[in-house]
């Protein structure tokens, strides 16, 4: 399953070592887990985006790792991804950027021919670089914040309300970051997605971010003594503070590490996907973890 990991340090920017795919435990599952894309997006001090990704694991690659370790932001976006829609190439790989916005999505859903044809109402095809499902998602986010005159919440709202409409859906959770700002949906329950709000007064000592999962692992090389917000797939330490989002809600972190929920979206999806609805490819991507031994088929051109 496609991991997601979204940081917001507030008004402070950090330096973060990471590990996309901690290198003891991927050399360990190599045989039976085969990620593929991994990508870290951050902003540079002028607000424009910097995205460091690669079609293959981290630990295949030296180089991506050393890179990795020298990223500079106030909001950082990393993704795991394994294929369900579109080949392994970097046009492929989350994050995306559109509009000087990141974006990382971890779900599945179909009838793309649909998607398309909305996207060229709205006049925003020529966004979709790739063939993934999740940037098609992130194209019709774009165009209706554009129809919003740039209010992101809004965008998101109306792009998932009309997905959960017309199209078939399995899971529509997404992380976006500006500079500045951070949004995450978690929709409908499929997949979970755990929020942690880090405020001085729980720091107890601590004098760096830390943060560690079996596939995204972070830590600040800076001393940090502001709150900050952590967004990610699964729990990634021990503190009670992680919340699991609610079905349907859109949570927004602003500059000032203010976070907002809301649920903009219809209860029920129309078209709902079950896991055996799914191709095979698509249903063993959305597995928490890939059994042992388990082959997992190369995802073809129009099959995240």
């Amino acid at each position: 399953m496609c991991r997601l990991f979204g940081l917001h340090a507030g008004n402070t920017p950090i330096k973060a070592t990471f590990w996309l795919l901690d290198a003891p435990n991927s050399l360990s599952l190599q045989s039976r887990c085969e990620p593929d894309g991994t990508g870290i997006g951050v902003f540079r001090p002028d607000g424009s985006p910097e995205v460091l990704k690669q079609p293959i694991a981290a630990w295949d690659d030296r180089d991506f790792a050393l890179e990795a370790r020298g990223l500079e932001s106030m909001t950082f976006l990393a993704h795991v991804r394994y294929a369900t829609t579109g080949t392994h190439t970097m046009v492929n790989t989350h994050p995306f950027e559109q509009d000087g916005r990141l974006f990382a999505h971890n779900g599945a859903f179909e009838q793309l021919e649909k998607l398309d044809a909305r996207l060229a109402e709205l006049g925003a095809g020529e966004l979709v670089q790739g063939q993934t499902d999740s940037e098609r998602l992130f194209a019709l986010i774009t165009a209706e914040t554009r129809l919003a005159a740039g209010d992101v919440a809004a965008g998101i709202a109306s792009a998932l309300r009309w997905t959960a409409e017309t199209l078939p859906v399995y899971s529509l959770n997404l992380v976006i970051t500006t500079a500045t700002e951070l949004w995450a949906v978690r929709y409908p329950e499929t997949h979970e997605l755990y929020v942690l709000e880090r405020r001085p007064e729980d720091q107890k000592g601590r004098r760096h971010i830390e943060a560690r999962s079996p596939r995204i692992n972070a830590r600040s090389q800076d001393p940090v003594a502001t709150p900050y917000v952590i967004v990610a797939t699964e729990r990634m330490d021990t503190s009670p503070g992680w919340r699991r989002m609610e079905p349907g809600e859109l949570l927004h972190v602003d500059s000032s590490l203010n976070t907002i929920s809301s649920l903009p979206f219809p209860p029920q999806l129309s078209h709902p996907l079950a896991l055996a609805d799914l191709d095979p490819a698509t249903a063993a991507a959305q597995h928490p973890h890939v059994q042992p031994g388990q082959a997992r088929r190369t995802a073809m051109p129009g099959e995240s």
